[in-house]
């Protein structure tokens, strides 16, 4: 009897101890699941999402160790330094670090991040840190497209190759960088504009929630849309334009401004989707219903994605933010000796009342 009554002692006392265990296990699970500022989310570590469309050495110039004066080196022995230039607020910020970091990991590289924390001046001097402290190969997402003479002089001093993603910076491709990876925004500005005229029936007055100055997305978001809109739809009038920063704030602000001095606008393009979002919030607060403003964002964001769903937004034309594989199967490629490409395009797809629903879960 007694070695049996110990026998359920020590096998209550084991069950217990494992109960405890796993009890502990899925609280620090849910801790770090709720800590999203901090622990991208399933979706955003997921890289599955981004791919080509304009692969490196089968369209356009390409670029070589040799042709840039770098060095072969093995990239699982570098180390990688990545500057990402905007607050981590923004959902499409969040979902590039996590692709980046897990990208690292996953490859077993040693990585160094820095966040300009939307400052260019903070970033540049980023860049210059990650730099002394030992990364011999860069990632950067630019803040603005001009203002790198000095990273690019320290970099060219020490053969430190530099692939930007999702902002070009003005500079000369296979001289002062390898090489860009990112969206076509030209084409996405006409994607936008196509789903603005079925949206509006090509009539109407409409306004332009711009991104930032100074750098390359702005301008040819901008550009891509006003030209189709002038060639498919002259009945369509921008008559408003004025820059909400990229960020959900200010574009809330802006289009707050815009009811007030346009009350008949018909729709709105917002050049990523937290401006959208705000103007969202604007909409509410005016007392406007989901669709008596037709709204057109570009990026993919969950919020955004559901904001179709809920029918705030018309449509959202994804820029798909996952660089993480595309960077170090880059840096690999070309660190290895072999050619990459100095443009690589990816591909994007588009949200809209068909798909938003079925698709929200590949939003980020």
């Amino acid at each position: 009897m007694k070695p049996t009554a110990l026998a359920r002692r020590t096998s209550a006392r084991t069950l217990l101890a494992a109960g405890l265990v796993t009890s502990l296990a899925l609280a620090t699970g849910c801790t770090k699941s709720e800590d999203s500022d901090t622990k991208p989310s399933a979706a955003q570590q997921d890289n599955a999402g981004q791919a080509v469309a304009s692969p490196g050495t089968a369209a356009g110039p390409t670029c070589t160790v040799d042709a840039y004066g770098g060095q072969k080196l093995d990239l699982k022995t570098a180390t990688v330094g990545f500057s990402q230039s905007e607050k981590e607020a923004n959902p499409f910020r969040i979902a590039e670090t996590a692709s980046i970091k897990a990208e690292a990991r996953a490859q077993g590289v040693r990585l160094l991040t820095a966040n300009a924390q939307s400052q260019f001046s903070k970033q540049i001097s980023d860049v210059q840190d990650l730099i002394a402290k030992g990364a011999n190969l860069l990632v950067i997402a630019p803040l603005n497209s001009d203002g790198w003479e000095p990273v690019l002089r320290t970099a060219a001093a020490r053969h430190i190759p530099i692939v930007t993603i999702d902002r070009k910076i003005n500079a000369t491709a296979c001289k002062d960088y390898v090489s860009f990876i990112g969206s076509d925004f030209t084409e996405q500005g006409k994607r936008a504009a196509d789903q603005m005229i079925a949206a509006t029936g090509g009539k109407g007055e409409i306004a332009v929630l711009l991104g930032s100055a100074g750098n390359n997305v702005t301008t040819e978001r901008t550009k891509g849309f006003e030209d189709r809109i002038k060639e498919k739809a002259p009945g369509l009038k921008i008559v408003f334009r004025q820059t909400g920063d990229f960020a959900r704030e200010k574009g809330q602000s802006v289009t707050e401004n815009l009811i007030q001095s346009k009350p008949g606008i018909t729709g709105i393009y917002a050049e990523n989707d937290e401006m959208g979002l705000g103007a969202v919030n604007a909409l509410k607060g005016a007392g406007k219903k989901p669709g008596d403003v037709k709204i057109v964002t570009i990026d993919g964001t969950r919020n955004a994605v559901q904001g179709i769903v809920d029918g705030w937004i018309y449509a959202v034309i994804e820029s798909n933010p996952r660089f993480g594989p595309l960077a170090f199967q880059t840096l690999g490629t070309f660190t290895k000796g072999e050619k990459v490409g100095q443009d690589i395009v990816i591909k994007d797809s588009a949200y809209d009342k068909s798909n938003a629903r079925a698709d929200l879960g590949k939003a980020y």
